[in-house]
């Protein structure tokens, strides 16, 4: 299943976007995001897409300090890039002072990851990367199910404008290393391939 876009008037402001995307009544599951300005509605993921997310989740937690926070269901706001973001995971150090209970800004965000789905696997590999460089969040995690040539992983760091340094990319089967603050290595060899 493909994922429902939702026009909406270019003259919007962010904040009406963002009032827009808060207030209307959702499909119930389905994931809601803003994508260079254009509310998207997607089904919610299937299994194999959710239990790739929840090993690198139980991963990440045996590295991660206590003050920060693995999220699955986390929305990330980058306003310049007209993106408001669900991750399939966000680590970002725990918010008890915001007064925002819908998102945090994308900049608080050390890590993100995203499992590719077939339909809106292009938004994994250019929008988003664009988006979470110019936010200046460390590390992105692409784990492309449905890149061509067979599954892979890869690691993106070292942000500069919307741009993203490759820092490792490894094929289903292969370790991947985060380096530090996580300093983990994930073995992409217990992901499932379709």
């Amino acid at each position: 299943m493909s994922a429902l876009t939702v026009g909406h008037d270019p003259e919007q402001s962010w904040d009406e976007l963002v009032q827009f995307w808060e207030e209307m009544e959702w499909p119930e599951g389905s994931k809601v995001e803003i994508i260079e300005g254009i509310v998207t509605v997607s089904p919610a993921p299937a299994y194999r897409h959710n239990d790739i997310a929840e090993r690198i989740q139980r991963r990440l937690y045996s590295v991660i300090p206590e003050d920060w926070g693995v999220y699955q269901t986390l929305s990330i706001a980058v306003p310049s890039r007209l993106g408001m973001f669900i991750p399939d995971i966000v680590v970002a150090p725990r918010q008890t002072d915001s007064d925002v209970d819908s998102h945090i800004p994308a900049g608080l965000a050390e890590l993100v990851v995203e499992v590719t789905s077939k339909a809106n696997a292009r938004h994994d590999r250019v929008s988003k990367p664009a988006a979470y460089a110019t936010a200046g969040i460390p590390l992105y995690l692409l784990v492309d199910r449905w890149a061509p040539g067979g599954p892979t992983a890869t690691l993106y760091g070292e942000p500069k404008g919307d741009v993203y340094r490759v820092l490792s990319a490894v094929k289903f089967g292969d370790p991947l290393k985060l380096p530090e603050p996580f300093d983990l290595t994930i073995d992409t060899a217990e992901f499932p391939v379709d």
